[in-house]
């Protein structure tokens, strides 16, 4: 199936914020495992895993449109060095997939891409409910207990 143009393009720019969050996740997560912060570590470890499965999803589209997806480009990579920079670090990029799903969302409707719109809805839901909100809440509790008594509690 031959797939709009503008659609492959905003599949292949989202594609772009879901290998950067993967491959900071990954990065991220083996900083944790190197530290001893094995909670942490299982989590972000479960994450990087969550957006290979968002890119996976974003290939097998692009293809079946008869895109070529661009698997060079990461968009808004940063790795953290501390705990809440990487958390907050992680939190950004999450933030950053969150627009620019609703952007993409936008371009199927105009191009009447439904089947796609859905996929990215699900992705949609899964950022905002689960890692953004996850990444939200451990960045509250290291306000409210102290960065020491977080990282003891991640052990």
């Amino acid at each position: 199936m031959q797939g709009k143009e503008n659609v492959i393009a905003g599949l292949n720019s989202l594609l772009g914020y879901e290998l950067a969050a993967m491959d900071q996740y990954f990065v991220h997560s083996q900083m944790y495992l190197d530290w001893g912060l094995n909670k942490l570590y299982e989590r972000i470890n479960h994450e990087f895993d969550d957006e290979k499965g968002h890119a996976t999803k974003l290939i097998e589209r692009m293809l079946f449109l008869g895109g070529t997806p661009d698997m060079v480009t990461r968009t808004g990579l940063m790795i953290g060095k501390e705990v809440p920079d990487m958390l907050q670090s992680d939190l950004r990029v999450e933030y950053e997939v969150a627009a620019k799903l609703k952007e993409v969302i936008a371009i199927c409707e105009s191009e009447h891409d439904f089947v796609t719109r859905d996929m990215l809805m699900i992705l949609l839901d899964d950022t905002e409910m689960d890692h953004a909100h996850w990444l939200e809440q451990q960045l509250g509790l290291i306000k409210r207990l102290g960065l020491p008594n977080y990282l003891q509690s991640q052990m």
